[in-house]
């Protein structure tokens, strides 16, 4: 983990959010539900996600008491970076990456062009439950860098050049990183 540029001046918490954990610290799902919460691992009063992380994806989330690094964490206009490692079903071609690096048109727009590149299969944990495997069906993985945040953004641009997303890790926000972090535990930001 690096120490971030990005000037704040309360707390900032980094998570290593497991799948299938809400980025929220209650569950506002039906009654009686019982989908683990970011309450399950941080108990830091305060302190709120800077940006979304869905369910199903896992890594780095941001946390924050300081309302105005919240935003510029968040809002698109900072084009603050975000690099993900994904899974993806089938091979990754030469073609898909360009198409993926020069943006692609999604139901809500144009999409910004993105770093993307093929990666060595990473070492990363083991999810929790695992991604199923199939034979017959190769897989791949991208690592990709984003400047922008929509919702469920990577998972809908890979799918959009024919390669569904199996597993997302978000590894770094800015210049913050998941290095040294485990599943499920967090450390402090400002270090």
């Amino acid at each position: 983990m690096r120490k971030d540029d990005m000037p704040h001046k309360g707390r900032v918490i980094l998570l290593n959010k497991p799948y299938g954990v809400l980025s929220q610290f209650t569950d506002k799902g039906t009654e009686g539900s019982t989908r683990a919460t970011l309450s399950d691992y941080v108990d830091v009063p305060k302190v709120y996600a800077a940006g979304r992380l869905d369910r199903d994806s896992e890594g780095l989330l941001v946390l924050t008491d300081d309302g105005a690094l919240q935003a510029r964490i968040a809002n698109p206009k900072f084009k603050l970076e975000k690099t993900y490692l994904v899974q993806v079903e089938g091979t990754p071609t030469d073609a898909q990456i360009a198409d993926l690096r020069n943006g692609v048109m999604l139901k809500d727009g144009l999409t910004r062009p993105a770093r993307v590149s093929r990666i060595d299969l990473p070492e990363l944990w083991p999810r929790d439950p695992p991604v199923r495997f199939r034979k017959t069906v190769p897989d791949g993985w991208l690592r990709i860098t984003i400047s922008e945040g929509r919702n469920r953004q990577v998972r809908r641009m890979t799918a959009h050049v024919g390669l569904p997303c199996l597993r997302l890790v978000r590894w770094s926000v800015g210049a913050w990183s998941l290095d040294g972090i485990d599943p499920g535990t967090w450390i402090d930001g400002a270090v």
